[in-house]
Parts: C-alpha cells; sequence; structure tokens
C-alpha cells in the first residue's frame, strides 16, 4: 500500500449520529477531509443540514448529507435505519456519537434524569447498532472490516462523577458494550472499538469550555495542559477507519490528554518532603 492511501477514505459510506455538533462534527470533518460520504443526523434536521453546507465548502475530497434521525426512541431509530437504506445499500462506517447528559448533586439527582440519559447512550447505541448490521455487513471483508466507532469518555473508566453520574454509568456500559460486541462480531468482520474523550468544547460541556478563561482553567487541569481540539478527533477517525485500524478491535482508546491514567497525588509524596 502506497502512503497516500494509508488514511485514505475514499469510496466509502459513514454515519455520524449526532453529527451536527461537537465531537460528531468534528469527526464528520475528519471522515470528510479522507474522502469519505459521510451522512450526519440528529434530532435538529437544520443543524444537520447548515453543517453539511459547510463541511461541503471546505474543499475536502469527500461529501456530506445531512437530515433528522432520532436514536431515543424505538420509533425514532427505525425511521432512522428506513432513511439510512433509501441513501445507500451498504455502510463501512458507523459512529455511535449522540449522546446526552445531565448533572445534579448527589441527593438531587432526578429518576427520569437516570432513564433519559440511558435511554439515548446505551439503548438508542446498541438498538441502532444492531439495526445497521445488514449494512455493515454488506461491506465486510476480511482483508477491510466495517467499522464501528462508539463515543464513550473518560468518565467511563476513572470515577469522575462531576454531578453527571448518569451520563459516566452509561459510558462505561458504552466501553464493556463495546467490548462484548467486538467479540461477537469479530466474525462478520466487523471491528467495534470506542473513543474515551476527556474534555472537547461542545454544548454538552459548554459550561466549562465555552468561555476561553475557563476553558484554560479547565485545560490546566488536564495532565496535558490543554482541552481537545478538532483534530484530536478528526485524526483518530481517520485511523481508526483507515487502514490502521482494520486489525484493532475491543480497544478504549482514550482521547483525554492523559486524565485516564490520572492516579491522585503520590502515595509517598510527604515523605519526599
Amino acid at each position: 500500500m502506497t502512503p497516500d492511501k494509508l488514511f485514505s477514505l475514499a469510496g466509502k459510506t459513514a454515519l455520524v449520529t449526532g453529527g451536527a455538533t461537537g465531537i460528531g462534527r468534528m469527526a464528520a470533518e475528519g471522515l470528510c477531509a479522507a474522502g469519505a460520504r459521510v451522512l450526519i443526523a440528529s434530532r435538529k434536521e437544520e443543524a444537520c443540514l447548515r453543517a453539511a453546507d459547510d463541511l461541503n465548502t471546505l474543499g475536502y475530497s469527500g461529501i456530506v448529507e445531512g437530515f433528522s434521525g432520532d436514536v431515543a426512541t424505538e420509533d425514532g431509530i427505525g425511521a432512522l435505519t428506513s432513511e439510512i437504506a433509501k441513501r445507500t445499500d451498504r455502510l463501512d462506517i458507523l459512529m455511535n456519537n449522540a449522546g446526552t447528559s445531565w448533572g445534579m448533586p448527589l441527593g438531587q439527582f432526578p429518576y427520569e434524569a437516570w432513564d433519559r440519559v440511558m435511554r439515548l447512550n446505551v439503548t438508542g447505541l446498541f438498538q441502532l447498532t444492531q439495526s445497521l448490521l445488514p449494512m455493515l455487513e454488506a461491506s465486510a471483508s476480511d482483508d477491510d472490516p466495517a467499522r464501528v466507532v462508539n463515543v464513550g469518555s473518560v468518565m467511563g473508566e476513572t470515577p469522575h462523577g462531576d454531578r453527571a453520574y448518569s451520563y459516566a454509568a452509561s459510558k462505561a456500559a458504552v466501553h464493556h458494550l463495546t467490548k462484548i460486541l467486538a467479540k461477537e462480531l469479530a466474525d462478520k468482520r466487523i471491528t467495534v472499538n470506542a473513543l474515551a474523550p476527556g474534555p472537547f468544547v461542545s454544548k454538552m460541556t459548554a459550561f466549562a469550555t465555552a468561555d476561553k478563561d475557563t476553558r484554560s482553567r479547565v485545560g490546566a487541569q488536564v495532565p496535558l495542559g490543554r482541552v481537545g481540539k478538532p483534530e484530536d478527533i478528526a485524526a483518530i477517525l481517520q485511523f481508526l477507519c483507515g487502514a490502521g485500524g482494520g486489525y484493532i478491535t475491543g480497544a478504549i482508546i482514550p482521547v483525554s490528554g492523559g486524565i485516564n491514567v490520572e492516579t491522585g497525588p503520590d502515595l509517598f509524596q510527604e515523605a519526599y518532603n
């Protein structure tokens, strides 16, 4: 394989849920830049259409199509699956990015917040993947597997609740489900991996990243000293969905600036002083 083909996704079709904003949009841009046809869907159709128009003006070799799709309900998943089937009979890449969060102090966390977050972040992810398996299988081969990339979180692998209890638990479930599906789908030549991002600029983290000063303070708490950048997501998608990811499955990839290996203060810190 020539070097220029290592990260090429020319001829591939991808679906990115929640692809109009945040990490989903960063991923959509990376896939489009590598030459893929990228379908982005979320509940807000206008946002998807606008994002697609914006990305299509950047001069990339791929193309982006936006439309509405709701992964939070059974009917919504059925409608989204039908819409995808109208546009393609095979799917090379599925990025399960759509998600939500809820934050409240312990002792005040509402019952419905748990159900709402789990329904989208875990149930919706699983059911959509299950619904799209025939299209993923149609594109899979020994030499070039179909790819599923789930979006977890560093909060799913470290004990950071930060008042988002259902979110953190849902992302831990996503990580475990990723490994289960990786095991079960390997013989169908479908790889299943997950990203475990730290803080990135998005609507979900607007309280911590929208303001430059706050973003700087939050970034200072990350071992590598900053919040994530769009290219951090774009490049990892090109890697996972290109030649580099063809022999990787069941991985939870930390895109968190080192938060995943934080362990607190040194055990014998006081003895050194």
